[in-house]
Formats: C-alpha cells, sequence, structure tokens
C-alpha cells in the first residue's frame, strides 16, 4: 500500500501540470503578500486571510508529496534547498494575530516567493552557480577592495583641499569611487578637480578602466564558467545512466526472444 502511495506522488512530483500548479501558487503567494501592504477593505482583509490559509496548506501538502516520494528520506533534509522550503512551511504555520512571533511568520511569509528557485531547476543551477563561484569572486573583490583603498588614498591626500565632503578622509573618498564606479554624476566630480588638476582625468579614467570595465568582465567570466559546468552537470544528471541503458538492453532481448519462439510455436 505505502509503494503504491509512494509511486503515485512520485510521478505526481514529477507531473508538470504539478509543477506548473506550485509555481502558480507561489505567484498568488507573492501577489497576496503585495496586496496586504495597501490598505484594503474588511472585505478584501478577510479574502487575504483566506488566501493564506489555502497557500500555507497547500505548501505543506506539497512538501509531505516530496517527503514521501523521496527515495532516501534520511538524506531529505540535508539537502540545502528542503531545508529551506520546511523551515519556510514551519514557520508559516505560527499564526499571526495575537503572538508574539506575528512579526517573524509575516518576515518569513515573504521568503515564500523564494520557493520559486527551489521548485524550477533552472533558477537552482542559478542560485547554485552563485554560490560556488563565491571563493573565486574573494579575490576578485579583494583586489577590487585593495585598488580602491589606493585610489581613495590618493584622491584624498590630492582633492581633500577642493571638496572636503567627497574626499575628507579614506572612507568618505571610497564611497565617492564607488558612486563614480556606479557613474552617478562622475563627470561632475571629475570638472570639479579638473578646475585645479587639468591632468586629474587620468585619475578617473583609469579607476573606472580598472573597476568597472576590468573586474567587472572578470566576475562576469567567473559566473558563467561555474554557470555552464553546474549546466553540464544537471545535464548528465538527467541522463540514464549504463546500469539502466544495459537493464533496458536485456529486457528488449528477452522480449524479443520471447516474440520469436512465440512465433516459432505458431
Amino acid at each position: 500500500m505505502y509503494q503504491v502511495i509512494k509511486s503515485k506522488f512520485n510521478a505526481l512530483k514529477n507531473n508538470k501540470i504539478f509543477e506548473l500548479v506550485v509555481v502558480a501558487v507561489i505567484i498568488l503567494s507573492a501577489l497576496e503578500i503585495g496586496a496586504k501592504t495597501f490598505q484594503l477593505p474588511e472585505s478584501a482583509i478577510s479574502i487575504t486571510y483566506i488566501l493564506d490559509t489555502f497557500i500555507t496548506v497547500f505548501f505543506l501538502v506539497e512538501l509531505t508529496i516530496r517527503f514521501i516520494a523521496d527515495d532516501d528520506k534520511k538524506q531529505f533534509f540535508k539537502k540545502g534547498w528542503n531545508i529551506f522550503d520546511s523551515l519556510v512551511v514551519a514557520i508559516s504555520l505560527i499564526p499571526i494575530d495575537d503572538s508574539e512571533m506575528a512579526l517573524l511568520a509575516r518576515l518569513v511569509r515573504v521568503f515564500r516567493v523564494l520557493r520559486m528557485v527551489s521548485v524550477v531547476p533552472e533558477l537552482r543551477v542559478l542560485i547554485n552557480s552563485l554560490i560556488k563561484a563565491l571563493p573565486q569572486l574573494g579575490y576578485v573583490v579583494l583586489l577590487m577592495f585593495i585598488i580602491f583603498y589606493i585610489y581613495a588614498a590618493i584622491g584624498s591626500f590630492v582633492f581633500n583641499s577642493i571638496n572636503p565632503k567627497l574626499w575628507g578622509d579614506i572612507a568618505i573618498s571610497m564611497l565617492t569611487l564607488f558612486r563614480i564606479m556606479t557613474f552617478e554624476d562622475w563627470t561632475d566630480i571629475q570638472y570639479e578637480t579638473m578646475e585645479v588638476y587639468p591632468m586629474s582625468w587620468i585619475f578617473y579614467l583609469t579607476f573606472i578602466f580598472f573597476t568597472a570595465f576590468a573586474f567587472l568582465n572578470m566576475v562576469i567570466g567567473i559566473v558563467v564558467s561555474v554557470m555552464e559546468k553546474e549546466q553540464a552537470l544537471l545535464y548528465v544528471s538527467n541522463e540514464p545512466s549504463m546500469t539502466e541503458l544495459q537493464t533496458e538492453i536485456k529486457e528488449l532481448k528477452a522480449l524479443v526472444n520471447q516474440l520469436v519462439t512465440n512465433q516459432n510455436k505458431l
């Protein structure tokens, strides 16, 4: 009996229509959370309360289906996305009204939108790629910090007398450099210093080249490289293994031999 239920739940979990229904409920949850940020009439508040109850129950049922359909239940709660989904569902069961944890429950309901990532495999590939790229990105960030620090020190020493609000000390100078890197009215800063130091444009252009161009391309290259590896692993994991292929070949041979035997008997 349990194996029948498990096989049915497994088929339901892998059903594309069921996946689309889960995605639709997550989108409905996002819309319901957004609606609560507006001033709503009493009738609309009642509807959002009913929707919230339905969404919480649906997520609980969906998580239960995935748990029963899983072959290795001991490893189910060791997977990061399953832990995240379980925490979101568990905390969503906390009553919002008249509770000391009401604020926590409301905040967790906002994170229900992130369940879209755990449902859609392509989104999981993106997030996993970003997480795996963090160690390599850390060295890029460290190098960028060094460049920021050097240019901030130079800017603070040279341009402090021109505009102390932008170049007063090294901390303020780094904020100014971040503004320059994001191209937020950076030409105004440049022309202000060029009135005193006409060649100061070299300072700005070299900084923009190192940060906005060189380092940005490094980050993109690292993320794309890791993403390609993740997609390759996903493709390999979705392909049937050699053992499965050999089993299918043996079954086909047995079926062919049986057909030949029956044909000879006739």
